[in-house]
């Protein structure tokens, strides 16, 4: 199966405390159905300093050797895991990372505490479900590493 359109993001950096997160990355990786490139945008925050430094914007064809497998098995994950009820009420895979996908057949997002509010999720993901999450966030790592 290949997926036509999708636009994928990646936000390292997602649980607040009394003031809301400083991310320390973000990806965002698009896709049209109009051709095969993957766009990716990137910024990242180095130690020490107060806000995400953006990198030149990136690209890669999703014909290129293991891109389309990649994409389908972080569509495929992301199908499978749950995310947190209520939306933003605890950073349940624990890795302070989300990921929020978008395509015609998945809407999907996590993520964690914005500052004073938190809470308990109702949902808790098993630990198969939280290995499937690490594999999701190092598929994200390794397209956004491929690309030029």
């Amino acid at each position: 199966m290949t997926i036509s359109e999708y636009s994928f993001r990646l936000q390292k950096g997602i649980t607040g405390g009394f003031a809301p997160p400083t991310p320390d990355a973000i990806h965002t990786v698009t896709k049209a159905s109009i051709n095969d490139t993957l766009l990716i945008a990137s910024a990242t925050r180095l130690t020490g300093t107060p806000s995400l430094q953006d990198a030149l914007p990136k690209s890669i064809s999703s014909t290129s050797a293991g891109v389309n497998p990649l994409i389908e098995e972080l569509h495929s994950i992301l199908k499978e895991i749950p995310t947190e009820f209520p939306p933003g009420s605890e950073d349940i895979y624990g890795l302070d990372t989300s990921i929020a996908w978008g395509s015609d057949d998945l809407e999907w997002c996590n993520g964690g505490p914005q500052g004073c509010g938190g809470g308990v999720s109702q949902v808790k993901p098993t630990e198969e479900d939280k290995r499937k999450f690490r594999r999701a966030v190092d598929i994200v790592n390794e397209l956004v590493g491929k690309a030029e």
